[in-house]
C-alpha cells in the first residue's frame, strides 16, 4: 500500500430541503444543476483536478445515492464511493472516512470537502488547501477553513481566531480559539464587525492518524464501533458490519463532537468567493437581472413586476408574473413553488411537513 500524499474525502450525502421542488429525497441538492452544466457534486470534484488524483477521492453518501454518485462522477473508483445505511450526522461520517482512508492510503493529509457549494476562484482555493494540507503534515494540527464575512448572517456557524501565525507565503493562518454556532441577528452583527470572526466553511485538513486519535479520545463509541470496520472494507461482509456498526451510532456532529474539545486547531483563511448555496435567493448571483431586478432560468414574460426569481428545470417553459414583486417561483415537473423571499429559510420547515405531515 503506497501511501498518499493528500486525499480528499467529499460529503455528498445532505438531504437539501431548501432547494424543494427541484430538490427531492431521491434527488437532493449536490446532484442538481444550479448553474453552468455541472451538477454542484461533479464542481466540487472538478475543483480537486490537477492537486488530488481521481483514485484518491472518496465520496461519502447515502446508501440509496451511490448510483447517482457512480454516474456523475465516473471517473472515481467505486469501492471510492462509500454509502452509509443511515444518516449518522458528521462524525459519523467523517470517523468512517477516515477509516477508509487508512484502509487503502495508510496515513495520508485527508482534506474533508463539502459538495453542495460554490467556490471560485478554483486556483486559489487550490492554494489554500495546499497551505493547510503541508502545515497539517508538517505540525499535525488541525485545519479548518474560514471565510471572511460579507454580512451578518444568521445561518452560518462562526469562527473566531487568535493569534495570527507565521505566513505561509500568500495564505494567512491563525490559531483557532473556539466554533461559535448560528447567531441571532444582533451576536451576528457583532461578529461581523469583528475581524476576529469568520464563517464556518465545514472543511477540515488533518493526519488521519491526529483525526482517529481525537475520535479514540473524544467519541469512543464511534472508535468502537467504526474502527474495526477497516478490515471488511471490500469484502462480502462489508454492507452488513456497516449496517450494524452505524445503528448503533449517537448522532452528533464533527464540530461538537471533536473539533470544540481538540487541542491544537488552525485557521487558514479562505479568501476566495465562497457561497453555501442554501436557499434560493443564493441563486441570485447566477442568474443576470432585467431591467426591474427580475432573474429568471427559463422564459420570463414579467409585467409591473420587480425582484423576483424564476428558476425552470426545464429551460423550455414559461412562467408569466403579473403585478407581483420580492417572489420565488420554482417549476420542476408537476411540482410547483411560490414564496416570498424572505421566507426563503423557512422553506425546509415546509417540506418537512409535506414529508411528514404528523
Amino acid at each position: 500500500m503506497a501511501e498518499k500524499a493528500l486525499v480528499a474525502v467529499i460529503m455528498a450525502g445532505g438531504s437539501g430541503m431548501r432547494f424543494w421542488p427541484l430538490s427531492t429525497a431521491d434527488r437532493p441538492k449536490q446532484f442538481l444543476t444550479l448553474f453552468g452544466d455541472r451538477t454542484l457534486l461533479q464542481h466540487s470534484y472538478d475543483r480537486l483536478a490537477g492537486i488530488v488524483a481521481p483514485e484518491c477521492i472518496l465520496v461519502l453518501t447515502n446508501q440509496a445515492f451511490v448510483g447517482i454518485v457512480n454516474d456523475q462522477l465516473p471517473e472515481v473508483p467505486e469501492q471510492n464511493i462509500v454509502g452509509e445505511p443511515m444518516m449518522r450526522d458528521t462524525a459519523a461520517a467523517v470517523t468512517l472516512g477516515a477509516v477508509v482512508c487508512r484502509r487503502l492510503f495508510g496515513n495520508p493529509v485527508m482534506a474533508v470537502l463539502t459538495a453542495d457549494h460554490f467556490i471560485s476562484p478554483v486556483r486559489r482555493f487550490q492554494e489554500v488547501l495546499g497551505s493547510a494540507a503541508e502545515c497539517a503534515r508538517q505540525t499535525g494540527a488541525f485545519y479548518t477553513i474560514g471565510i471572511a464575512t460579507r454580512r451578518a448572517a444568521t445561518g452560518y456557524g462562526y469562527l473566531e481566531t487568535g493569534k495570527r501565525l507565521e505566513p505561509d507565503g500568500t495564505v494567512q493562518h491563525f490559531q483557532l480559539m473556539r466554533f461559535k454556532e448560528k447567531p441571532d441577528l444582533p451576536t451576528a452583527e457583532q461578529y461581523h464587525a469583528d475581524e476576529r470572526f469568520y464563517w464556518n466553511s465545514g472543511m477540515f485538513v488533518w493526519t488521519v492518524d491526529a483525526i482517529l486519535s481525537e475520535v479514540q479520545a473524544y467519541l469512543p463509541i464511534h472508535a468502537e464501533r467504526l474502527f474495526p470496520l477497516g478490515k471488511q472494507f471490500g469484502t462480502s461482509e462489508w454492507p452488513e458490519a456497516l449496517r450494524q456498526a452505524f445503528s448503533t451510532l449517537p448522532r452528533i456532529s464533527i464540530d461538537f463532537g471533536i473539533m470544540e474539545k481538540a487541542k491544537n486547531i488552525r485557521m487558514v483563511k479562505g479568501d476566495f468567493d465562497w457561497d453555501d448555496v442554501g436557499s434560493w435567493t443564493a441563486l441570485d448571483r447566477f442568474l443576470s437581472p432585467d431591467l426591474h431586478g427580475n432573474r429568471a432560468r427559463g422564459v420570463l414574460n414579467a409585467s409591473s413586476a420587480e425582484n423576483n426569481l424564476i428558476f425552470c428545470e426545464d429551460p423550455s417553459e414559461t412562467v408569466a408574473v403579473l403585478g407581483v414583486r420580492d417572489l420565488i417561483v420554482v417549476r420542476s415537473g408537476e411540482r410547483t413553488l411560490v414564496m416570498k423571499r424572505s421566507q426563503a429559510e423557512a422553506l425546509k420547515q415546509l417540506v418537512a411537513r409535506m414529508l411528514d405531515p404528523k
